[in-house]
C-alpha cells in the first residue's frame, strides 16, 4: 500500500483530533494525543482548546491539580503534559537521552558534578519531594545540604530536568506559572538506569506515538522521542507482528497500528489556530506533512521557538498573536475570502477564551514579529 502526502497529512489531523472537536474529557483527549508540549504555560489549553468540544478550562486545572495529568521533562528533552499513566513507560522510554544529555552535559561536569554523583544524592531529593510539594528553592538547599555546599544553578537545573519530578501547580492564570515547584512522581518510580525498562519503555512509547502520529518513518520516531535511531529501531523490532508497513509517496517505509483511522485525503480540514510548540508541527523529521517547506523557518525560529500559526486546509499558512482588539493574523500567501471569514470565527471564540485567562498569552514572542515575517496580508481579526 503506498500512501500520498495529502492522505498522511489527514491521518494526523484526525489522530490529533483536529478534523472536529471531539466531546472527551481532558484525560482522555491528553491520552489520544500522546502529549502536549508544555514549556510555555498556556499552550496545552490552546491546544486542547482546538480539539475538545466545549472545553473547560476548570477541567484541565482540575486534572493537573489532581495529578491525573502530569507535567514532567519528557520527549525531545523538553516539558511535557502527558496522562499520570504513561508518565512511567514514558519516562523509563526516554532515560538514556535525558541521562546523557544531562548528567554528562560539559555544563554539569564543569560545575564539578559526575553522573555518579547524581544518582548518590537523587534518593534524598526524591523523598524529600516525595513528603510535600518543595519549591525549587527548597529543593536546591536541600541539594546543597546533602552536598555539603553551595551548587552552581545549572547543576540543579539539569538534575531537576533529569530526576522523575512531577511541576506542582503554581498558577493562575494557568496551572503553571514562572515559579516552579516539584513532587517527586507517584509510585512506581520509573527504573532509572535499566536498559531493558529503556527498551520496553520505548517500545510503549513507539506503539502510542503511532496510534496518535502515524503512520511515520524510524526518523519520524526519532525525532518526537530523541531517542538515537538505533535504539527506535530496536524498539520496533520488539513490536514486530504488532505493527503494519505502509510506503510512503517517497517510497520510506512507514509504520502503523492494525486498524487505526486513514481518512480519505479529500476530508475536509477546517482552520484552526494552533498553540505554540504544538506537537504536530514538531513530531516529524519531515515536517512537512504539515508545514510547507518554504515556512519552516518562520515558523520554527532559529533558538527553537514554535510560533502559534495558522492552519489552513490542514497545512500552515500563516501565524498569529493575540492583540489589543482582536487576534492578528498574518498569512503566508494570499487566502480566500471564504476561508478568512472561518478564521474570524475561530479568532473570535478564541479570544473569549483566553480572555477569562491571560488575553495576551504569547506577548512575550512579540519580537518575532517585529524582526519580520514573509507576509502576504494581515488582517486583526475582531474579538469577543
Amino acid at each position: 500500500m503506498v500512501i500520498s502526502a495529502r492522505a498522511l497529512n489527514r491521518s494526523t489531523l484526525a489522530r490529533q483530533l483536529l478534523l472536529d472537536r471531539v466531546p472527551i474529557g481532558v484525560e482522555d483527549a491528553v491520552r489520544r494525543v500522546v502529549a502536549l508540549q508544555a514549556q510555555q504555560p498556556g499552550s496545552p489549553y490552546v491546544a486542547l482548546w482546538n480539539r475538545v468540544a466545549d472545553f473547560d478550562p476548570a477541567r484541565l486545572d482540575k486534572a493537573v491539580a489532581g495529578f491525573e495529568l502530569v507535567r514532567s521533562t519528557l520527549m525531545r528533552l523538553t516539558l511535557h503534559l502527558v496522562h499520570a499513566e504513561d508518565y512511567r513507560a514514558f519516562r523509563e522510554a526516554m532515560e538514556p537521552t535525558l541521562r546523557g544529555s544531562r548528567l554528562h552535559d560539559p555544563r554539569f561536569t564543569a560545575a564539578g558534578f559526575t553522573a555518579a554523583d547524581a544518582d548518590a544524592l537523587l534518593p534524598d531529593l526524591l523523598a524529600y519531594a516525595g513528603e510535600s510539594t518543595r519549591t525549587g528553592a527548597q529543593m536546591r538547599e536541600r541539594l546543597e545540604a546533602a552536598r555539603g555546599g553551595p551548587v552552581e544553578a545549572v547543576v540543579w537545573r539539569m538534575i531537576r530536568q533529569y530526576a522523575p519530578l512531577w511541576h506542582a501547580p503554581t498558577g493562575p492564570p494557568w496551572s503553571f506559572g514562572a515559579a516552579q515547584a516539584f513532587v517527586t512522581a507517584s509510585t512506581p518510580l520509573p527504573v532509572l538506569g535499566d536498559p531493558e525498562a529503556a527498551t520496553a519503555g520505548l517500545a510503549v512509547l513507539i506503539r502510542r506515538y503511532l496510534e496518535g502520529f502515524g503512520p511515520a518513518s524510524v526518523p519520524d520516531m526519532a525525532q518526537f522521542t530523541l531517542a538515537p535511531r538505533g535504539k527506535v529501531r530496536e524498539a520496533v523490532r520488539l513490536l514486530d507482528g504488532d505493527l503494519e508497513q505502509v510506503e510512503g509517496p517517497d517510497g520510506t517505509v512507514l509504520y502503523d497500528v492494525p486498524g487505526a483511522v486513514l481518512p480519505d485525503e479529500d476530508v475536509p480540514a477546517p482552520p484552526r489556530l494552533m498553540a505554540m510548540w504544538d506537537s504536530v508541527l514538531l513530531a516529524y523529521a519531515d515536517r512537512s506533512r504539515v508545514i510547507p517547506a518554504e515556512y519552516r523557518k518562520h515558523v520554527i525560529r532559529v533558538n527553537g521557538d514554535t510560533l502559534p500559526t495558522l492552519l489552513v486546509d490542514g497545512y500552515v499558512a500563516g501565524v498569529w498573536r493575540p492583540v489589543e482588539g482582536g487576534i492578528e493574523a498574518s498569512a503566508f500567501h494570499p487566502l480566500p475570502a471564504r476561508v478568512w471569514a472561518e478564521l474570524a470565527s475561530e479568532a473570535e471564540a478564541l479570544d473569549g477564551f483566553l480572555a477569562a485567562r491571560d488575553r495576551r498569552v504569547y506577548s512575550r514572542y512579540d519580537h518575532w514579529w517585529v524582526k519580520g515575517l514573509p507576509v502576504a496580508e494581515t488582517r486583526v481579526l475582531p474579538g469577543a
